[in-house]
């Protein structure tokens, strides 16, 4: 009888998170004070962030950092995760491919991102911090951070963009089932907000709105940190839990990927099942390649421009190394709110710069096309973010077919998308469009980067 899903044991989930940078060709560059040009250490993040991830977030010599026994606790309530064949996908496409899917749908609340809320929580509650802050985009950070906060004891304040609040109202609301102060972004209640607003009375929102307020609420509040859902290194340092159990999982199945696909937002979910493998490539000489999978409407890694730029829209961020598409672009309404950031992660954007990766875009129908094709035969409605990595398992799998070649294809179910049935009935009622940003709306926004 055929196996279709690999399950690892709790005594042997792994230890410690692996840190790229440790082993990268070249490593990111600094992220640097906006006045001064400066590079950034620990003492100067750690007035936003929780100390020890400063730590981690600028750590390039230990090439592995220990789990926590408090978080690797937290972890055994619902790790491992299920490695899971997708026989009857592979049929209905007729290919020659093997495809895996890791699946974090399975997690509290959905999705990938409670596997970084618990740990910051725990750091931030070590140094003795009472309130955390956030923004999240179709709610799963925030609805993951808001559980982690409240396992821990802490209070949370969760800036949500605005379009996805209303286009994912139940998001919100499991929010607020654990006890965190939820806002739509842009809102009246920061400076950062009114501006925004004074300057577009109809702003729909993005990340980089909701960072803005989530950084200047913790820079004001006493005994406030700021944690973050994406984009920055000790984020995918915590997510890659999901690689390592991979790895595992896919000796257990007697195969070795060689292709590993992840949505792309900004890089948290690519990195945690992208970089324990890349590893190999690094110091092994494998040749498994690298896909990060983002909407046509916010092509950063596609068509965005390599340069220093500020993570939030008021520019209260430090300045990060990136593929930008400009701090004040503001992306199209889709329904993948996850993905709606107008940068990629420091380490993502030095390793598409090496050739170590690429991205791809993908137009909105094309997702859903491809969500339906997987809820239909493997059973599992997946988040439109996580249908950006289907589609793209699809047209590797297609080119398969037409080579006839049976590679492994290995790509991470970031969540499931029971909250985003709207969008579904959107899509099934035919009402739903592709979004293509122009190159004119690229190169304005891209204008007021600083140089």
């Amino acid at each position: 009888m055929r196996q279709k899903r690999f399950i690892l044991q709790e005594n042997e989930l792994p230890k410690a998170w692996y840190n790229i940078q440790a082993d990268m060709p070249n490593r990111p560059m600094p992220p640097i004070h906006p006045a001064t040009k400066q590079p950034l250490g620990v003492d100067d993040l750690a007035h936003i962030f929780p100390r020890e991830c400063c730590v981690q977030e600028l750590d390039t010599e230990h090439d592995f950092i220990p789990i926590p026994e408090e978080v690797l606790d937290k972890y055994r309530f619902y790790r491992s995760t299920p490695l899971v064949r997708a026989y009857s996908l592979e049929e209905a496409l007729q290919t020659p491919a093997h495809i895996y899917f890791k699946n974090e749908s399975v997690n509290p609340l959905g999705s990938h991102k409670i596997n970084s809320a618990l740990a910051q929580c725990y750091y931030a509650k070590q140094e003795g911090t009472t309130n955390v802050t956030t923004e999240t985009g179709a709610g799963q950070w925030g609805a993951a951070l808001a559980y982690a906060a409240r396992v821990f004891g802490l209070e949370a304040a969760v800036y949500q963009v605005k379009i996805s609040m209303q286009q994912k109202p139940y998001r919100s609301s499991i929010m607020r089932t654990f006890g965190a102060a939820v806002t739509g972004s842009p809102s009246m209640s920061t400076r950062a907000g009114k501006d925004i607003i004074t300057r577009d009375p109809h702003h729909p929102g993005s990340l980089g709105t909701a960072i803005s307020e989530a950084v200047e609420l913790a820079t004001t509040t006493p005994n406030c940190k700021y944690t973050l859902g994406s984009v920055l290194n000790h984020v995918g340092l915590h997510q890659t839990i999901i690689g390592l159990e991979a790895e595992k999982q896919m000796a257990m199945a007697g195969e070795y990927p060689d292709v590993v696909i992840a949505c792309f937002g900004g890089g948290s979910n690519f990195g945690g099942i992208a970089f324990p493998f890349m590893r190999h490539n690094l110091k092994d000489g494998r040749q498994t390649e690298f896909i990060a999978a983002e909407p046509e409407s916010c092509p950063k890694l596609t068509r965005g421009e390599f340069r220093y730029d500020f993570g939030d829209e008021a520019g209260y961020t430090p300045l990060l190394p990136m593929f930008t598409l400009g701090h004040s672009f503001k992306p199209a309404n889709i329904h993948a709110g996850g993905l709606r950031y107008h940068g990629a992660g420091m380490i993502i954007s030095q390793l598409l710069k090496d050739g170590l990766m690429r991205g791809v875009d993908i137009p909105q129908l094309e997702s859903f096309d491809a969500g339906m094709l997987f809820a239909r035969t493997e059973g599992i409605i997946p988040a439109p973010e996580s249908s950006h990595a289907i589609a793209a398992a699809i047209r590797e799998a297609e080119k398969c077919k037409q080579t006839s070649e049976p590679k492994v294809i290995l790509f991470n179910l970031s969540g499931h998308g029971l909250i985003d049935m709207s969008a579904y009935d959107q899509y099934l009622n035919g009402d739903l469009m592709n979004y293509r940003v122009t190159d004119e709306d690229i190169m304005k926004t891209l204008q007021c980067v600083p140089q």
